[in-house]
């Protein structure tokens, strides 16, 4: 099984692929993990990609494909693996695409994990986090007992930057406009499966999962 994960933030996307790879042994593959261990290696990837990062602009598709092929290329990859957070566009899509042709791969599915909107606005926005011991509450879906205030601790409860409404509405209309064309592109390939992300509890999305890959 080679898999690349689509999803947008919030759909829940890493949480069922950390269920798949603790029933098959496969490796997820993160590009925001390569990068990092690449730099602290010195990698000559990663000293290039530090260049770019150094002076704050986004590292290149050909360096993050170099590090994905390097990768892909190792011993635990050769039963299968899933590919997360790459690719994110279509561009990047027909990269991947040339670059499994040459090491003589091609992806066996694309999943797509769907939520409406209104789902991930409340899953992002409603995120509060304990400043003391770190615990995580929804103020939708899982509240605290006494609001403000960590179960576990006591702690005072804050809600991140990143989960404030304005700047969760960017990120989700930097996923329409870059990445959700990937649905269409995987779909004309004929490799896309696509599961309602919002249809039960993780146990019964993981079970709609493993049946639209086949997975037994």
């Amino acid at each position: 099984m080679r898999l690349v994960l689509l999803g947008a933030p919030g759909a829940g996307k890493g949480t069922q692929a950390k269920k798949i790879i603790e029933k098959y042994p496969m490796p997820q593959v993160s590009t925001g993990d390569l990068l990092r261990a690449a730099v602290a290696a010195g990698t000559a990837l990663g000293k290039e990609a530090k260049s770019y990062m150094d002076k704050g602009e986004l590292v290149p598709d050909s360096v993050v494909l170099g590090m994905v092929e390097e990768r892909l290329k190792q011993e635990d990859c050769k039963a299968g693996y899933i590919l997360d957070g790459f690719p994110r566009n279509t561009k990047q899509a027909e990269a991947l695409d040339a670059m499994l042709g040459n090491l003589g791969m091609s992806l066996t599915a694309a999943l797509s994990v769907d939520v409406p909107f209104e789902n991930l606005m409340k899953r992002l926005t409603g995120r509060r986090t304990c400043k003391a011991c770190g615990q995580m509450y929804n103020v939708y879906f899982n509240a605290p007992k006494n609001e403000g205030s960590c179960d576990k601790c006591g702690g005072q409860l804050f809600q991140r930057d990143d989960d404030k409404e304005e700047t969760i509405k960017k990120r989700l209309d930097v996923y329409s406009a870059q990445t959700a064309p990937l649905i269409d592109y995987y779909g004309k390939k004929g490799i896309l499966k696509s599961v309602d992300g919002a249809a039960g509890t993780i146990d019964e999305i993981f079970a709609t999962v493993c049946k639209a890959l086949e997975l037994k």
